[in-house]
């Protein structure tokens, strides 16, 4: 970037009254702050919970609790037995 050595230069003072003087004509425009969107527009593409999902398909195939696993009775995960930290609580380690 070129740099024009023969301009007059501004002193600090006149730098600031600058600063102050733009800073005080933004504080007084109301719109500065705000976005220009749609909300409908933002709306649509978000996903609610509870959305009617009857006619998409699981990728995935879900398998019932196999004799080796368990219930964590705290975070409610199917663990391997080998988890197991508490027999009596049916806690995983984690949990632990």
């Amino acid at each position: 970037m070129a740099t024009d050595y023969d301009a007059p230069r501004k002193n600090e003072e006149d730098q600031s009254e600058e600063s102050i003087e733009e800073l005080k004509a933004r504080r007084h425009d109301k719109n500065s702050g705000k976005v220009d969107e749609d909300e409908t527009e933002a709306a649509e593409s978000f996903e609610l919970p509870g959305a009617d999902l009857s006619n998409e398909e699981l990728a995935i195939e879900v398998k019932p609790k196999q004799e080796d696993e368990f219930t964590c009775m705290s975070c409610f995960l199917v663990h391997h037995r080998s988890q197991l930290a508490d027999e009596k609580k049916m806690i995983c380690r984690d949990c632990a």
